[in-house]
């Protein structure tokens, strides 16, 4: 298991599927499109649309593509 990345912030967080562990299958508020308390990721940055994250449960490290924002995406 990774550690949790330096720049991770409890502060600043999202609401996007882990890929590593997929611990919001089960749950009513993630599979309903809700913001869960229990669920959510640690945003560590971002350029333009690309959302980089972390799962404070499993540490999974990834890049998330959102579609919106400004400017394409380089890469982590």
């Amino acid at each position: 298991m990774l550690p949790l990345d330096p720049h991770a912030d409890l502060g600043r967080r999202a609401w996007v599927p882990c890929p590593g562990c997929r611990d919001d299958r089960d749950c009513g508020d993630c599979t309903g499109g809700r913001n869960c308390g229990t669920h959510w990721r640690y945003l560590i940055g971002t350029a333009g649309s690309l959302l980089h994250l972390q799962c404070p449960g499993c540490t999974h490290l990834w890049s998330h593509e959102t579609g919106f924002g400004a400017g394409g995406s380089r890469p982590f």
